[in-house]
């Protein structure tokens, strides 16, 4: 249930931001187009260092990976709404 809500929260932030999201409900993670020409290590590292936003990119799961990025659903609604807070900014 608690996943569910997370999903749904993160989903409608990612979109309302403008970032092309494909959520699988067996997962607890979110898959995330990588915006303009970065790579997912450069976009991740971005979020990383400028943001505080963990992420993965998806070039660590082979090459159809490339151009996208990971986030979880395992932290609490708190830290999701903080990064989608420091995203919009």
């Amino acid at each position: 249930m608690l996943q569910k809500k997370r999903r749904r929260l993160l989903v409608q932030g990612l979109n309302k931001i403008g970032l092309e999201v494909f959520p699988s409900y067996a997962t607890f993670y979110v898959w995330t187009k990588v915006p303009h020409s970065k790579s997912s290590i450069e976009f991740s590292s971005e979020l990383l260092n400028k943001l505080g936003i963990v992420t993965t990119p998806g070039v660590g799961f082979g090459d159809p990976g490339e151009g996208y990025i990971r986030f979880s659903l395992t932290v609490p609604e708190e830290q999701i709404l903080k990064a989608l807070d420091r995203l919009k900014k």
